[in-house]
């Protein structure tokens, strides 16, 4: 794992979280905290550790002498805690900076040093609170869907449930012989049924109401319309507290019953999108069925409104997956429940779910899906029904077709967080070469890109792309020497030069004085901010940098 300087950049700009911390460190730093900060770090999922770089934003680079050399250091990291934390030491021209990647702790184990269990509480380090070390050892807890259940048989098994659940195995197999098998001998290859005893992911797949209600009350699903995201009360409510393959086409039916269809025009034809793809909604309500902890008693809720729908599940995500990560980690909690789905075709096995849920809101020029409402205790997931630009839509069709390339859903990431002009995930950093490669994007700055002038010329925008631009550095430069020079006989601050780039911030109008006082063709008298900037080299008196 390394860290480059563009991504370093990157870095700068993000907010400070329990998986990222700063410090300038300009001279030293103690080990002893080092090693504190890595535990936290682990301890909330891994992260990020950048020494070298001031806390505060705007972030700068300030350098740093510590841990030189970084070997020894790392190895120290090592013998502390256990795990393999890499380190990167890039040569920034304002300093040496260190970059420490730390791993997510082991599923089910807490990192400790000398006796405490760190985390993050606000800007400080504090041991774990009791309730979060609970949940921790829980993880490594056995499957509760693979474990019988006490007092169930197979009349608790609904005969309808288990007719779909063997064709929709042998059609997805291509095993003819499953059809002639004995529904005991078809659940035991399941492992839906073991030594003859019913297990709780049978229950939550073919159970009877009435086995449920006895059982397993919890995997009931509650589909909940509103008209209005204002309104509390309800003006539909369908309760399904039966095995899942007996109501999840009547579930899907019901979102459905009022999914309204949007149309745009891309030349000759004409398309409609419905506010909520199929495919997209079916696997939010499969993670939801599939992951959620059943050992909790409250049901999963589906609230549908005209144009957004929400699936909300009881228990936090799995043991190591967060929002940032789900497109890369699968940790299924239920996994019995979990592989009868997927030899049934309704559950991929290889995590390309979670992608279609992403790449299909980005091709249908919807927001990404939202897992900002989740917590330790509960996962929701809201899909967006509102087609925010349909030109957007048409640009994405067209640029797979001229570049004969599938554009993966990490690059469609990437395409969307630029278009609406938010930080680019972290992960999908490495894509965005290959995107400027291909002419999908180009680089505004070091620190900013836009959408290519293809895009532009496209939707009819080319004055969009102008403003997004911004003047090239050179103009940008003149512009600033032009000002100097006119402003000769008093000099120029750098509030006032900070006007005549005003889309510019300090620091970006800083460098480019820099450029001009190394090209000669500038200079400043006095200190810091307080300097002004007049024509020429350096000829003599203070300077600042």
């Amino acid at each position: 794992m390394s860290t480059s300087l563009d991504e370093l950049l990157a870095l700068l700009l993000d907010r400070e979280d329990e998986h990222l911390e700063f410090k300038e460190a300009r001279n030293r730093f103690d080990f002893e905290e080092l090693v504190k900060y890595c535990a936290a770090l682990a301890n909330e999922g891994g992260g990020r550790m950048v020494l070298g770089v001031t806390d505060a934003r705007p972030r700068t680079v300030v350098g740093t002498r510590a841990f030189d050399p970084v070997e020894r250091t790392k190895a120290g990291l090592i013998d502390r805690l256990r795990l393999r934390i890499d380190v990167d030491e890039l040569a920034h021209p304002d300093g040496r900076v260190l970059v420490f990647h730390v791993p997510p702790r082991p599923i089910g184990y807490p990192i400790d040093y000398r006796g405490a269990y760190w985390m993050r509480g606000g800007e400080d380090l504090v041991p774990m609170t009791p309730d979060l070390l609970q949940r921790i050892f829980a993880e490594a807890q056995p499957d509760f869907s693979a474990e019988p259940c006490a007092g169930a048989t197979i009349d608790d098994l609904a005969p309808e449930a288990i007719d779909v659940f063997r064709a929709k195995w042998a059609e997805k197999s291509r095993r003819a012989a499953l059809r002639e098998l004995t529904v005991p001998q078809l659940l035991a290859d399941a492992e839906l049924i073991v030594e003859g005893r019913v297990t709780y992911a049978a229950l939550a797949l073919l159970g009877t109401r009435r086995a449920l209600g006895r059982h397993l009350g919890q995997a009931e699903v509650i589909f909940e319309y509103r008209s209005d995201e204002a309104s509390i009360p309800y003006q539909q409510r369908l309760e399904y507290r039966e095995g899942f393959l007996l109501y999840h086409d009547a579930l899907w039916g019901a979102v459905n019953l009022r999914n309204d269809l949007f149309s745009y025009q891309d030349g000759l034809f004409r398309y409609e999108i419905p506010a909520f793809n199929e495919a997209a909604v079916r696997e939010a309500i499969l993670n939801a069925v599939s992951h959620r902890d059943y050992r909790l008693a409250g049901s999963t809720f589906v609230r549908q409104w005209p144009q957004r729908i929400q699936i909300v599940s009881p228990g936090g995500f799995p043991a190591g997956v967060t929002p940032e990560n789900i497109l890369v980690r699968q940790a299924p909690r239920n996994r019995r429940l979990a592989d009868a789905l997927a030899r049934c075709g309704l559950v991929e096995r290889s995590g390309q779910g979670a992608d279609r849920m992403f790449s299909t809101a980005v091709r249908e020029g919807k927001l990404p899906p939202d897992f900002s409402e989740s917590d330790a205790y509960q996962v929701s997931v809201s899909l967006q029904g509102q087609v925010r630009d349909p030109r957007f839509l048409a640009f994405l069709e067209r640029l797979g077709r001229e570049t004969q390339q599938t554009l993966s859903v990490d690059d469609l990431l990437v395409l969307d967080a630029i278009h609406r002009e938010t930080p680019v995930p972290d992960r999908v950093l490495p894509r965005i070469p290959a995107l400027l490669g291909s002419g999908a994007l180009e680089r505004v700055s070091r620190r900013r890109l836009t959408l290519s002038r293809r895009f532009y010329d496209f939707v009819g925008r080319r004055g969009e792309y102008t403003r997004r631009r911004g003047l090239d550095r050179g103009a940008s430069k003149a512009l600033l020497l032009q000002h100097i020079r006119q402003n000769a006989a008093d000099g120029s601050p750098l509030a006032e030069l900070c006007q005549v780039l005003p889309a510019m911030k300090p620091t970006q109008v800083q460098n480019l004085l820099r450029d001009l006082k190394r090209d000669a063709q500038a200079h400043p008298v006095g200190r810091t901010r307080a300097a002004r900037w007049f024509p020429g080299p350096q000829t003599g008196g203070s300077d600042v940098d």
